[in-house]
């Protein structure tokens, strides 16, 4: 009801700023115009009936009359002498290209200019046809209000309203209450619909609902080009279909071309992957499901379990032909779930296999642990880590207390995860570690053990047994007797600074 209100307010302003142009009684414009009397051009017989008013004249056959530059033609009519008349049986009002009326009764006042036409009612606008039961339409204003419900015809559209309102000089309709926009490809349910028949264009002021085959869009303002397909929406707008919802505070169609674009506060939903995409920019390609996000973007993966949060420049949604999704994120990329964080310059994830892949200085922490390589391989199951793979100067780094940091270094790392927990490592190729035993829970000093391939076994977060699969060289130095140099593998970063804490940290980058 609220928006309805609203709606006959907005309409009510229009006619206000158009002179009151349907305000009863009446008052004829005199400003500019003198007023002129009713002509009578025509007719096959002129009667004066002395019983009923002696100032009426009854007009029969083929009549036709002028008043300023409009032609009247009917059936038949009575004229009286205050400049008024009814005209009766196929009344035609003829008046260049501004007016073009057809009924089956008129009533018009030639002081006012008013005239109010009844019953088959037919206003033509170039290739624009409205029919209704009811129409008054100011000549001084070149405006009309119908009523009593009109349809309003042009190309492939069919409008249908209650009430509405014309206006001839912007070639413009309001139609109120009820408002149904028919097109081959497409039906618009409005609260209120402005419609121009010179652009083809529909303005929507109110709840707006746009059903087709292949989407649904609602929104509260906007407006559609019917020639072009083209449209945008704004006020609560969203466009959805059988597996996806795109909405923003500003949504642009291309229905031909099949792609959206959202503008401030977008959010895409994808059913079917439980994932929600959210920046201030997207742009969604209908037929493919491809769809581009920037602008404080974030990618969400929903499970029972946990909820894995994504920040980058730029994310990509991209399906294969078999219609597997697949996410890439570039630039600035971290990542926020309970049992992993990470960071990188660009990621990859297939949620065919669920595997995430990280390139160009990936970081992934677990626990206490903080891994890092040329690229990381991360394999889910279940929405849980499963294990990954570190390829090309592979690192893990572990905080051991305030004594140094327990690090392994190989060209490539399995790590295995049980229970979300890292459990075990297995370094491939120029392996080595440096870690501090214990003894009774005492650092009983720093070693330093070399080999190419090796397995260590990991208990909450702690070294239980280290396999080594070739002749390994190892060290055991008492730790104040080594430098604080060869305490670090090559390449050793701790960049804990960098690691979000919770899904907000994924906003916050710090240079290196």
């Amino acid at each position: 009801m609220a928006y309805r209100f609203l709606s006959y307010c907005f309409i009510f302003f229009l006619v206000l700023v158009s002179e009151n142009a349907f305000s009863q009684p009446s008052k004829p414009d005199t400003t500019n115009r003198k007023t002129r009397k009713i002509e009578i051009l025509n007719a096959d017989s002129l009667l004066f009936d002395q019983h009923k008013d002696k100032e009426t004249r009854r007009l029969l056959g083929h009549v036709r009359l002028k008043h300023d530059d409009a032609l009247m033609f009917c059936d038949s009519a009575h004229v009286f002498d205050n400049n008024s008349m009814n005209a009766y049986g196929n009344v035609h009002i003829f008046q260049g290209d501004s007016l073009n009326l057809y009924g089956d009764r008129l009533f018009y006042d030639g002081n006012t200019r008013m005239a109010r036409m009844r019953k088959h009612v037919r206003l033509n606008n170039n290739d624009a046809l409205l029919t209704t039961d009811s129409l008054d339409y100011n000549r001084n204003t070149e405006s009309g209000h119908y009523y009593n419900f009109g349809t309003i015809t042009q190309s492939e559209n069919v409008l249908t309203s209650k009430n509405g309102f014309y206006y001839s000089k912007t070639k413009d309709y309001f139609s109120i209450d009820s408002v149904v926009l028919v097109n081959p490809d497409y039906t618009m349910f409005c609260d209120t619909l402005q419609y121009n028949t010179k652009s083809e264009i529909a303005y929507f002021h109110g709840p707006t609902k746009i059903v087709s085959d292949s989407n649904f869009i609602y929104c509260e303002n906007g407006f559609y080009n019917t020639v072009t397909n083209i449209s945008q929406y704004k006020k609560n707008a969203y466009l959805k279909n059988n597996t996806q919802m795109l909405k923003g505070d500003s949504l642009y169609y291309d229905r031909n071309k099949k792609i959206g674009r959202a503008f401030h506060n977008v959010t895409m939903v994808d059913s079917t992957e439980d994932i929600s995409l959210r920046g201030h920019y997207a742009i969604f390609y209908e037929e493919t499901e491809m769809s581009v996000l920037t602008d404080s973007a974030i990618f969400i993966k929903y499970s029972d379990n946990d909820t894995l949060y994504l920040h980058a420049d730029t994310l990509r949604s991209i399906p294969d032909t078999a219609g597997n999704k697949t996410m890439k994120a570039y630039h600035h990329v971290k990542i926020f779930k309970n049992d992993f964080q990470a960071m990188c310059d660009s990621m990859v994830y297939a949620f065919s296999d669920s595997i995430i892949k990280l390139y160009f200085e990936p970081i992934l922490w677990s626990d206490d642990n903080q891994m890092s390589a040329d690229s990381i391989e991360i394999h889910t199951k279940n929405d849980e880590l499963e294990y990954l793979e570190m390829n090309n100067v592979a690192l893990m780094i572990s905080k051991e207390d305030t004594t140094g940091f327990n690090q392994i270094k190989g060209n490539k790392m399995i790590g295995t995860f049980t229970d979300g927990e890292l459990s075990m490592i297995k370094v491939i190729g120029d392996g080595e570690t440096i870690y501090f035993p214990k003894e009774d829970d005492d650092v009983i000093g720093l070693n330093d053990t070399k080999c190419v391939n090796m397995t260590i076994h990991i208990k909450e977060n702690e070294f239980q047994k280290i396999v080594f699969l070739s002749q390994p060289k190892a060290k055991l130095s008492p730790v104040k007797d080594v430098s604080q140099t060869d305490k670090l593998l090559p390449n050793f970063k701790w960049l804990d600074y960098q690691r979000p804490l919770n899904k907000d940290d994924i906003f916050k980058w710090i240079k290196k």
